[in-house]
């Protein structure tokens, strides 16, 4: 018994023993709740005297609070807005319309009066050669001088607007007597080029593309060539020559990879096919087959279908392409059956694009009997064409291949050269454009947007972008009718910033924003379109920049409901719950945003209204009078949204150089008769400058009596709905530690025709009188650390239960600054009674026993021991802490998508070592190497000085650019995914323990007064190094072949162009090919090589 005793009491004495070693660490590992809530109120309170006193919130919020009872809240009707809008463009698009239409009537009138004259002499400006001068400085031929200006209307480059000029590409000889004649021609069209001009001048670029290859540009300019020194712009293989030239097409490219076809015949023929595809438009369908012992689709995925020939699918048939081999034996029957079959049953099924039907065969030779297939699958409608392009310079099969063509209302050519490939290829057009020119079906064309490569420098993302209005130019004289001859395309340039003048900003308040989409679904313009990707330090444009659908940048449309009422042209609304995303997709705003939506009449465009829920749907109404307002806007810190259009200043050459400040301020004083204004929008700017006035006067006091303790504010800044942007420097410009802060190298502090600043849009989303805390993230481009912080609070008016957001307001003050009222407020004194505390005592932020941090409500560390951690996020520092926020719902983490990514992709290599230990690879290296330079000595001779080098200099350039993208084509489209992390705004405070294995690691999270901040404390001596980070990068999404394939095989819904033009009863199609267009002999490929060694 005593000894059962003995063992109980020892048993208790060692538990005592163990248990006070463990209640003193549970005591130096404790903290407060109670402390760390004090701080936060402290930290809070302190720092929202600071700012509310140097911004001047509470006094703009006052001088608001006065003149409420004069002022007025209308809710924006969304659908009335949008209809107005729409009209306004449609009006805008028909007078391009009209400028165009003068064009056609002017080149077809000087067709009809011209006689061909194949001796025909004539100096014409080159836009090349313009200006150029020999060694006895005279003028080269075509060179003469031509008067060039800078011209901002034409993105400050150099042009003459009193004459158009001609640009050839390297392959069209500038003195044929086809060229000769159509330049001599089309000289009509300079005064109606001018004539536009005058009448409209917000008109761009007018042009004509001839169908003989010259390119008539107005207003004229100097062209230079490549690094090659090549001009390899050809107008016909634009997308607006084309789209205008040639109705809708279905098209099966059949192409011999058979033996025979090995070598440079095979690199003819991809090119051939490239060169095709590059035909092709948005409107067109297309497959690709191969075909030698059997047949097959180059992709499988598409087996029996056609896809729609947007650039993404382009692209990735050229990928296909570049992978055939030749070898087998051909037997082309097969193929073309397959080839009927598809084009049969697609029609059939209402798909595709129900006008023109094509199919296209590239081959060696043909031996077969083919009436049987014709007979069955085409003949006697004839309604598939056959275009037959044979491969080489053997003419053994050339009779075949070209019945084949004659036989099927095609056309047949041989291509013998690289060189040979575009104009060869660019032949069909014109077969295709024939029942359109007999008819005389002048059809107005737009294009999808594509990039104007001038503007990459100077305009936001979304407005780089372009369309083109185009119609086709026939010859009208009667003895060529039935051949169908097109002249050429005429079109102007309409940029998407022109049309989106027309939706201004400051009727869709903080959130909107208009948007528009093609036909087939595609933006046109959208704000968060983004068509260009970083290269280095190149800006560059996506592959698929202009393919973005609608439910790509809309994604959340999730039934796509919104896409297809556009799509068909409805007019109408929807409300969505969507996640709008901020500061490059680091943040995210919840918002429900109204979707108001109408065709534009008379284009395939479609507009789309967005204005959110709340403050989005209503605006203020203030009244002021003229003197008052033009007293309070006369100011030197107060500037105007400059890409907003409060008057009228990119039209007459006299108002260019007026910022919008002076243009308001010349239009209210009456200084200026020809000035156009936004009555309504100068009238709010008058106003929010009557209101906002007093803070001038304010701010100047604070400066003159600023505290050294206050030093580190630098600026206070307010803006307005209208645009309005005041500032007050607290310091010095040379001192301020961000001084592109409110200037236009910072886009995302000012107003512009994409979005309000980042301040004012942060703030919009947070409770009136909480500020909102914003450090630049981790992202920044010269590796340094933020060291300032931009506090901003917004500004609302209630009238008559009805809230508008009035203005924004705040100050952009230093790090340090904060960092100081930090670090003051969170600790203990030393004398600090800790007889009662469990836990560390006396507490202190800077102990290095705890961690403490300062956090958004994004989770983006504001405050930190370790400077080198502002503006990174928690989770990349700490995955624990992260980790325990979102499994307590403190954080929620929201998945959002980018479906206009770039994902770099390995370049795909033969591995080196398999080549040297190999001596067999290194031969077929060397012999690679041998037969690329002799397919350049074949280019360089075949058409020899008859046409001058300038003619290989095409192909050439294809050869080394094709080498060159593949060894950098590193970054690819892609669909990726990210996270982003939002603070849960009702849970304000909380604290625990996190399970780290070995040990426990406290934390107290406790939410900043009168802020979107975070204080976050704990200790630092549990190692919880077994949670892993939680990163923002964001991650490609991955599909598996089988829901590719599907992706890649979906149709989605498009509207098709309302005309077609496939045939006409009068169609000459005798004319139905042409073989080499030079007969090489061995004499003159002699003859070519001792000039060229002269």
């Amino acid at each position: 018994m005593w000894g059962s005793h003995c063992r109980a009491l020892l048993l208790w004495m060692l538990l005592q023993g163990c248990a006070e070693p463990r209640h003193d660490r549970k005591r130096r590992m404790g903290i407060p709740p109670d402390t760390v809530k004090l701080w936060a109120d402290m930290f809070g309170d302190e720092i929202y005297a600071v700012v509310s006193k140097y911004s001047g919130s509470l006094l703009l919020q006052k001088k608001y609070k006065d003149v409420e009872p004069t002022l007025s809240i209308e809710e924006v009707d969304g659908l009335e807005l949008v209809r107005k809008f729409s009209e306004e463009m449609e009006s805008m698009l028909r007078r391009k319309v009209e400028a165009v239409e003068n064009l056609v009537e002017a080149a077809e009138e000087a067709d009809l009066h011209h006689e061909f004259n194949s001796s025909l002499e004539f100096e014409y400006y080159n836009s090349v050669r313009i200006n150029e001068k020999d060694e006895n400085n005279n003028y080269v031929d075509l060179g003469n001088e031509f008067i060039l200006e800078t011209n901002e209307h034409f993105n400050n480059l150099m042009v003459n607007t009193t004459l158009s000029n001609i640009q050839l590409p390297t392959n069209v000889y500038n003195k044929d007597p086809d060229i000769l004649n159509g330049v001599y021609m089309s000289e009509a069209l300079n005064p109606v080029f001018v004539d536009n001009f005058q009448r409209d001048p917000t008109l761009t670029w007018q042009y004509f593309g001839s169908s003989t290859g010259f390119f008539r540009l107005y207003p004229g300019i100097k062209w230079v060539p490549d690094e090659n020194g090549v001009i390899s712009f050809d107008c016909r293989n634009r997308g607006w020559y084309i789209q205008a030239a040639t109705s809708p097409k279905d098209i099966v490219i059949v192409v011999d990879i058979s033996g025979s076809m090995k070598g440079l015949r095979m690199t003819i023929a991809k090119h051939t096919i490239n060169t095709l595809l590059d035909t092709l438009g948005e409107n067109d369908f297309v497959n690709i087959i191969a075909y030698n012992d059997y047949v097959h689709y180059i992709e499988p995925c598409f087996k029996g279908i056609l896809v729609q020939a947007d650039r993404d699918n382009r692209e990735h048939f050229k990928q296909l392409v570049d992978e055939l081999q030749a070898k087998g034996v051909g037997t082309v029957n097969k193929a073309l059956i397959e080839a009927f079959k598809i084009l049969k049953e697609f029609q059939e099924a209402g798909q595709g694009g129900l006008c023109n039907q094509a199919i296209m065969l590239i081959t060696d030779g043909a031996v077969e009997e083919y009436e049987p297939v014709f007979e069955k699958y085409n003949w006697p409608d004839k309604k598939v064409r056959m275009f037959t392009y044979l491969i080489g310079r053997e003419v053994t099969f050339a009779q075949n291949v070209k019945w084949i063509a004659c036989s099927n209302k095609g056309y047949y050519t041989q291509i013998s050269t690289l060189a040979d490939v575009q104009e060869n290829v660019m032949e069909y057009l014109h077969v295709l454009s024939r029942p359109m020119v007999i008819n005389h079906d002048h059809d107005i064309i737009w294009t999808e947007a594509y990039m104007d490569s001038a503007l990459f420098a100077s305009q936001a993302q979304s407005l780089l972008l372009m369309t083109t209005v185009a119609m086709p130019v026939f010859s009208k004289k009667n003895e060529t009718r039935s051949e169908g001859i097109l002249l050429g395309v005429v079109g102007s340039d309409v940029p998407l910033r022109e049309l989106l003048k027309l939706a201004p900003r400051y009727k869709l308040g903080v959130h909107g924003y208009a948007f528009l989409n093609t036909n087939n679904g595609y933006i046109l313009s959208h704000p968060d379109l983004r068509p260009l990707y970083k290269e280095g330090k190149k800006l560059r444009p996506k592959p698929n920049y202009n393919s973005v659908d609608l439910s790509e940048v809309e994604w959340e449309d999730q039934d796509e409901i919104l896409r297809t009422a556009m799509i068909n042209g409805e007019t109408g609304t929807l409300t969505i719950d969507v996640k709008v995303t901020v500061d490059k997709g680091k943040r995210v705003l919840f918002l429900t945003s109204d979707y108001f939506y109408t065709d534009i009449s008379d284009t395939p465009f479609s507009l789309g209204v967005v204005l959110t829920r709340g403050h989005g749907e209503f605006i203020l109404i203030g009244n002021t009078s003229k003197e008052e307002g033009l007293h309070d806007l006369d100011h030197p810190d107060l500037t105007l949204a400059n890409e907003w259009i409060y008057c009228i200043t990119d039209i007459d050459p006299a108002h260019r150089k007026l910022n919008q400040l002076q243009a308001v301020t010349r239009f209210l004083l009456k200084e200026d008769e020809d000035l156009e204004c936004d009555d309504e929008l100068v009238k709010e700017v008058l106003f929010d400058a009557v209101v906002t006035a007093p803070l001038e006067a304010y701010w100047n006091h604070l400066s003159l009596n600023m505290s050294k303790q206050d030093n580190g504010i630098e600026v206070a800044f307010l803006g307005t709905r209208a645009g309005l942007i005041r500032k007050n420097l607290y310091v010095g410009a040379e001192q301020m530690s961000n001084r592109k802060f409110l200037r236009y190298e910072e886009k995302e502090s000012i107003f512009t025709m994409d979005h309000f600043p980042l301040w004012y849009r942060r703030a919009a989303e947070h409770p009136p009188g909480s500020f909102v805390y914003h450090v630049p993230t981790d992202d920044n481009p010269d590796g340094h650390r933020p060291e300032v912080v931009t506090v901003s609070t917004a500004v609302s008016v209630t009238v008559h239960n009805k809230t508008a957001l009035a203005a924004a307001i705040g100050v952009q003050m230093k790090l340090s600054m904060l960092r100081d009222i930090f670090w003051k407020v969170a600790q203990q004194p030393n004398d600090t009674d800790c007889s009662d505390v469990d836990g560390t005592c006396p507490l202190s932020c800077e102990d290095e026993r705890l961690n403490c941090y300062l956090i958004d409500n994004n989770g983006f560390i504001v405050l930190s021991k370790d400077l080198e951690q502002t503006g990174v996020f928690l989770g990349e520092v700490d995955g624990s802490l992260m980790t325990q926020l979102l499994h307590m719902s403190i954080f929620r983490q929201v998945t959002l998508y980018d479906y206009q990514a770039m994902c770099k992709h390995p370049y795909h290599h033969h591995s080196g070592g398999r080549n040297l230990l190999n001596p067999l690879f290194a031969l077929i290296s060397a012999a690679q190497w041998l037969l690329s330079n002799l397919v350049l000595f074949i280019l360089e001779f075949s058409l020899c000085p008859l046409w001058s080098s300038d003619n290989t200099a095409e192909a050439k350039s294809f050869f080394h650019h094709s080498h060159k993208h593949k060894k950098q084509d590193m970054l690819q489209p892609c669909d990726t995914e990210y996270p982003a992390f939002i603070h849960d705004t009702s849970i304000r405070e909380a604290n625990g323990f996190i399970e780290c294995g070995h040990c426990q690691r406290m934390y107290v999270m406790q939410h900043v007064v009168h802020s979107n901040l975070l204080l976050l404390v704990s200790d630092s001596f549990c190692d919880c190094s077994i949670f892993p980070l939680v990163s923002l990068q964001a991650k490609e999404v991955k599909y598996i072949a089988s829901v590719k394939c599907e992706r890649m095989r979906s149709q989605k819904l498009r509207r098709r162009p309302h005309s077609c033009h496939a045939f006409h009863p009068e169609e000459n199609a005798q004319d139905c090919g042409r073989g080499m267009g030079l007969s090489v002999s061995t004499l003159l490929l002699f003859t070519c090589l001792l000039v060229s060694l002269r």
